[in-house]
Protein backbone atom coordinates (compact mmCIF):
# COMPACT_ATOMS: atom_id res chain seq x y z
CA UNK A 1 0.00 0.00 0.00
CA UNK A 2 2.84 2.36 0.87
CA UNK A 3 4.45 1.70 -2.53
CA UNK A 4 1.21 2.51 -4.37
CA UNK A 5 0.79 5.80 -2.50
CA UNK A 6 4.46 6.58 -3.11
CA UNK A 7 4.06 5.85 -6.87
CA UNK A 8 0.91 8.00 -7.01
CA UNK A 9 2.71 10.89 -5.35
CA UNK A 10 5.67 10.57 -7.74
CA UNK A 11 3.27 10.43 -10.71
CA UNK A 12 1.44 13.53 -9.49
CA UNK A 13 4.72 15.35 -8.91
CA UNK A 14 6.02 14.38 -12.37
CA UNK A 15 2.77 15.44 -14.05
CA UNK A 16 2.86 18.74 -12.17
CA UNK A 17 6.49 19.24 -13.19
CA UNK A 18 5.61 18.47 -16.80
CA UNK A 19 2.95 21.20 -16.70
CA UNK A 20 5.41 23.73 -15.32
CA UNK A 21 5.68 26.83 -17.53
CA UNK A 22 8.27 29.56 -17.45
CA UNK A 23 6.75 32.85 -16.40
CA UNK A 24 7.85 36.07 -14.69
CA UNK A 25 6.85 38.27 -11.77
CA UNK A 26 5.11 41.45 -12.95
CA UNK A 27 7.07 44.70 -13.00
CA UNK A 28 7.10 47.32 -10.23
CA UNK A 29 6.33 44.76 -7.53
CA UNK A 30 7.87 43.30 -4.46
CA UNK A 31 5.65 40.40 -3.49
CA UNK A 32 5.64 37.76 -0.79
CA UNK A 33 5.51 33.99 -1.25
CA UNK A 34 3.19 32.13 1.11
CA UNK A 35 3.26 28.56 2.26
CA UNK A 36 -0.32 28.01 1.07
CA UNK A 37 -2.80 29.28 -1.55
CA UNK A 38 -3.92 32.45 0.26
CA UNK A 39 -2.53 35.38 2.19
CA UNK A 40 -3.58 33.65 5.43
CA UNK A 41 -0.61 31.30 5.16
CA UNK A 42 2.84 32.02 6.49
CA UNK A 43 5.20 34.24 4.40
CA UNK A 44 8.16 32.10 3.36
CA UNK A 45 10.02 34.57 1.14
CA UNK A 46 9.79 37.46 -1.24
CA UNK A 47 10.22 37.95 -4.99
CA UNK A 48 11.43 40.99 -6.86
CA UNK A 49 9.69 42.26 -9.95
CA UNK A 50 10.84 40.65 -13.19
CA UNK A 51 12.21 37.57 -11.37
CA UNK A 52 12.14 34.33 -13.33
CA UNK A 53 9.73 31.69 -11.96
CA UNK A 54 8.15 28.41 -13.01
CA UNK A 55 4.48 27.83 -12.41
CA UNK A 56 3.66 24.41 -10.97
CA UNK A 57 -0.12 24.56 -10.54
CA UNK A 58 -2.96 27.00 -10.01
CA UNK A 59 -5.60 26.96 -7.34
CA UNK A 60 -8.34 29.62 -7.28
CA UNK A 61 -6.52 32.99 -7.42
CA UNK A 62 -3.14 31.64 -6.30
CA UNK A 63 -0.39 29.80 -8.16
CA UNK A 64 2.23 27.42 -6.79
CA UNK A 65 5.58 28.55 -8.17
CA UNK A 66 9.22 27.60 -8.08
CA UNK A 67 11.57 30.60 -7.99
CA UNK A 68 15.14 31.02 -9.19
CA UNK A 69 16.43 29.88 -5.76
CA UNK A 70 14.50 26.58 -6.11
CA UNK A 71 11.99 27.58 -3.40
CA UNK A 72 8.36 26.55 -3.76
CA UNK A 73 5.62 28.91 -2.64
CA UNK A 74 2.23 30.41 -3.43
CA UNK A 75 1.64 33.88 -4.88
CA UNK A 76 -1.41 35.74 -6.12
CA UNK A 77 -1.95 34.83 -9.83
CA UNK A 78 -2.55 38.45 -10.84
CA UNK A 79 1.14 39.20 -10.20
CA UNK A 80 2.35 36.67 -12.79
CA UNK A 81 3.18 37.82 -16.30
CA UNK A 82 4.33 35.93 -19.39
CA UNK A 83 6.46 38.85 -20.47
CA UNK A 84 10.16 38.96 -19.63
CA UNK A 85 11.01 41.53 -16.98
CA UNK A 86 12.39 44.94 -17.86
CA UNK A 87 15.75 44.27 -16.23
CA UNK A 88 16.21 41.32 -18.61
CA UNK A 89 14.83 43.17 -21.65
CA UNK A 90 16.70 46.42 -21.04
CA UNK A 91 20.21 45.28 -22.13
CA UNK A 92 18.80 43.80 -25.34
CA UNK A 93 16.80 46.94 -26.03
CA UNK A 94 19.83 49.13 -25.33
CA UNK A 95 22.04 47.11 -27.68
CA UNK A 96 19.36 47.29 -30.39
CA UNK A 97 19.07 51.03 -29.76
CA UNK A 98 22.84 51.42 -30.14
CA UNK A 99 22.78 49.47 -33.41
CA UNK A 100 19.88 51.56 -34.68
CA UNK A 101 21.67 54.79 -33.72
CA UNK A 102 24.75 53.66 -35.64
CA UNK A 103 22.60 52.79 -38.66
CA UNK A 104 20.84 56.12 -38.39
CA UNK A 105 24.17 57.98 -38.31
CA UNK A 106 25.30 56.01 -41.38
CA UNK A 107 22.05 56.86 -43.15
CA UNK A 108 22.43 60.52 -42.15
CA UNK A 109 25.97 60.57 -43.57
CA UNK A 110 24.75 58.79 -46.67
CA UNK A 111 21.89 61.27 -47.06
CA UNK A 112 24.26 64.21 -46.55
CA UNK A 113 26.59 62.87 -49.22
CA UNK A 114 23.63 62.29 -51.54
CA UNK A 115 22.40 65.85 -50.88
CA UNK A 116 25.90 67.16 -51.66
CA UNK A 117 25.96 65.12 -54.86
CA UNK A 118 22.52 66.41 -55.81
CA UNK A 119 23.64 69.98 -55.12
CA UNK A 120 26.75 69.50 -57.28
CA UNK A 121 24.68 67.94 -60.05
CA UNK A 122 22.19 70.81 -59.89
CA UNK A 123 25.08 73.30 -60.18
CA UNK A 124 26.49 71.38 -63.15
CA UNK A 125 23.01 71.25 -64.69
CA UNK A 126 22.62 75.00 -64.21
CA UNK A 127 26.02 75.66 -65.83
CA UNK A 128 25.19 73.34 -68.72
CA UNK A 129 21.81 75.04 -69.18
CA UNK A 130 23.55 78.44 -69.39
CA UNK A 131 26.07 77.04 -71.88
CA UNK A 132 23.22 75.53 -73.90
CA UNK A 133 21.44 78.90 -74.04
CA UNK A 134 24.67 80.62 -75.14
CA UNK A 135 25.33 77.96 -77.77
CA UNK A 136 21.72 78.21 -78.98
CA UNK A 137 22.05 81.99 -79.37
CA UNK A 138 25.41 81.57 -81.17
CA UNK A 139 23.92 78.84 -83.39
CA UNK A 140 21.00 81.09 -84.34
CA UNK A 141 23.39 83.95 -85.16
CA UNK A 142 25.56 81.66 -87.27
CA UNK A 143 22.49 80.30 -89.08
CA UNK A 144 21.41 83.88 -89.88
CA UNK A 145 24.90 84.66 -91.23
CA UNK A 146 24.83 81.47 -93.29
CA UNK A 147 21.43 82.39 -94.71
CA UNK A 148 22.75 85.89 -95.53
CA UNK A 149 25.81 84.39 -97.25
CA UNK A 150 23.59 82.07 -99.31
CA UNK A 151 21.40 84.98 -100.33
CA UNK A 152 24.47 87.03 -101.28
CA UNK A 153 25.87 84.13 -103.29
CA UNK A 154 22.58 83.64 -105.14
CA UNK A 155 22.38 87.36 -105.87
CA UNK A 156 25.96 87.33 -107.16
CA UNK A 157 25.20 84.40 -109.48
CA UNK A 158 22.02 86.08 -110.71
CA UNK A 159 24.01 89.27 -111.27
CA UNK A 160 26.73 87.41 -113.20
CA UNK A 161 24.08 85.59 -115.19
CA UNK A 162 22.32 88.87 -116.00
CA UNK A 163 25.59 90.48 -117.05
CA UNK A 164 26.42 87.56 -119.33
CA UNK A 165 22.92 87.65 -120.81
CA UNK A 166 23.10 91.44 -121.28
CA UNK A 167 26.55 91.21 -122.90
CA UNK A 168 25.31 88.47 -125.20
CA UNK A 169 22.31 90.56 -126.21
CA UNK A 170 24.44 93.59 -126.89
CA UNK A 171 26.91 91.56 -128.89
CA UNK A 172 24.05 90.00 -130.77
CA UNK A 173 22.66 93.42 -131.71
CA UNK A 174 25.89 95.30 -132.31
CA UNK A 175 27.84 92.63 -134.08
CA UNK A 176 25.54 92.38 -137.09
CA UNK A 177 25.72 96.13 -137.53
CA UNK A 178 29.47 96.19 -137.50
CA UNK A 179 29.97 93.46 -139.98
CA UNK A 180 29.05 94.64 -143.49
CA UNK A 181 26.48 92.67 -145.33
CA UNK A 182 27.31 91.12 -148.60
CA UNK A 183 25.09 92.24 -151.29
CA UNK A 184 23.49 89.92 -153.48
CA UNK A 185 24.29 90.64 -157.05
CA UNK A 186 21.50 88.86 -158.28
CA UNK A 187 18.77 91.17 -157.64
CA UNK A 188 15.89 91.08 -159.69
Amino acid sequence: MFKIIYLLLITIFISLSANAATKYISEDLYIFMHSGPSTQYKIIGSLNSGEHIETVREESNFTLIKDSKNRNGWINSKYISEQIGLKDRLPKIESELTKLKIQLEEYDKSIESKINQISKLEDINSDLSKQLKEITVLNNALNEKLDTKRTDLLMRWFTYGGMVAGAGLLLGLILPLLIPKRRNRNRW
